[in-house]
Parts: structure tokens; sequence; C-alpha cells
């Protein structure tokens, strides 16, 4: 059984069991705290197939956030104009949750 669900406007397939890493979800979620998603956009439930306008009534993710902030890879901005002395050099690393999904209930 796996569940399309939209966490913080992006969409990810949820498996019981599963790690996903989603946009950092705030300053006031801990570890091992207990976070339901029921913005639910599709389930399947073994061939049995839910479809949402635009989500399904009654279904949620159930998950476990396991690191509450992680770091991802930095990402260097680096701008110039040849021949201009105009160079930028800038990074950016994204904040994300780690979350483990416990249970998908349609």
């Amino acid at each position: 059984m796996y569940a399309i669900v939209e966490i913080k406007g992006q969409q990810f397939k949820a498996e019981a069991g599963k790690f996903l890493y989603v946009q950092y979800l705030g300053e006031n979620v801990k570890e091992g705290d207990k976070v339901d998603f029921d913005n639910v956009l599709l389930v399947d439930a073994d061939g049995a197939v839910k479809v949402g306008a635009p989500t399904v009534e009654g279904a949620k993710v159930v998950c476990e956030v396991k690191r509450p902030l992680v770091k991802g890879d930095k990402v260097i901005v680096f701008k110039k104009k040849r021949r201009k002395g105009y160079r930028r050099w800038n990074g950016h690393r994204q904040y994300y949750t780690q979350i483990v999904i416990k249970d998908v209930v349609a």
C-alpha cells in the first residue's frame, strides 16, 4: 500500500517504513514527534486505486521525525561579467527534515 501525499508544496510517494527528506518543518518539531499529513492525493491499496478530487477523504499519512534538521549539499552561485570587474560568489544550503513513514491510513 502506498499513497501520494503533498507536504509543503511537494508531492512524495509514501510507503510504510520508508525514509523521506522533506522541506524543513520548523523549529517546533522535535526528534521522535508524530506528524500527520492529511493532504493525500492518491491511495493504492493492492491494486485498488482511489484518486482524490483534490484529496482523498479520510486518508492520512502518519510519520515520525527522525532528524528535525538536516543540511543539504552546498550550492555555489557565481556571477561574473567579463571585462567589467564584476564577480559575486554566494553559497546556499537547503534545510530538510528526515521523517520515516509509519502508516498509511486510507
